[in-house]
């Protein structure tokens, strides 16, 4: 009974680690129209560009906070090197006012 528990006391660990955890959507894999569409459809979301690269991709400015505004945002994809696949949020400064 107690190398039972040890085991699924183990597998629990296991299924935690990091290792397991969901990776994010790559725009390198994408085509730009469905990096673009991707964005589009989810509003926000946070796309991996590269090795260890990321960013957080929105489709307009009412998914930024109060005080941003935004910029065009361009990603590589599979099929376009400067792919603008949506909006980064930005802050806004007094002088850009």
């Amino acid at each position: 009974m107690k190398a039972s528990r040890v085991i699924i006391i183990a597998s629990c660990l296991a299924s935690a680690s990091p290792v397991m955890a969901q990776s994010r959507p790559s725009t390198t894999s994408m085509t730009c129209a469905a990096a673009n569409a991707f964005v589009r459809a989810r509003g926000a979301v946070v796309l991996g560009t590269g090795r260890d690269l990321f960013d957080r991709y929105v489709s307009d400015q009412s998914q930024c906070q109060r005080g941003q505004s935004t910029l065009p945002a361009f990603a590589p994809t599979s099929d376009n090197a400067q792919c603008m696949i949506g909006w980064r949020c930005v802050e806004v400064t007094i002088e850009d006012r």
